[in-house]
């Protein structure tokens, strides 16, 4: 086992190329624990150099009914009037806190998702 820090593009591919070969090793087995401090620092440099961040909030509004398999009609129920959930789907009505927060609790959606400017 020849773990090191991940510091550059070539490090990481070559922690990649080695996670290829050990991916099924048995959890507790020496290339298990290989295999664990490895997924750590890959993950480490991933979050560090190729970030990603939230969806756009109409977006996942728009995913989560396709998911839920609901309508615009339900949407509605939550933040008021229909036309208020179509201007909200067309981004002409920006979502109030009130609107945020049903949202969260009848779809599910994460706050910090639903909060950003759009």
């Amino acid at each position: 086992m020849n773990i090191k820090p991940i510091k550059n593009q070539n490090d990481y591919t070559q922690a990649l190329q080695r996670l290829e070969v050990i991916f099924d090793a048995k959890k507790g087995s020496v290339e298990g624990d290989e295999l664990e401090v490895l997924a750590i620092l890959i993950e480490n440099y991933e979050d560090k150099h190729f970030p990603i961040g939230f969806p756009d909030p109409i977006e996942a509004i728009k995913f989560r009914m396709e998911q839920m398999g609901y309508k615009q009609s339900d949407l509605a129920k939550v933040v008021g009037l229909k036309s208020r959930a179509s201007e909200i789907l067309n981004r002409k009505r920006k979502l109030s806190l009130d609107m945020i927060r049903q949202l969260h609790e009848s779809f599910n959606i994460p706050t910090d998702v639903l909060i950003q400017a759009y």
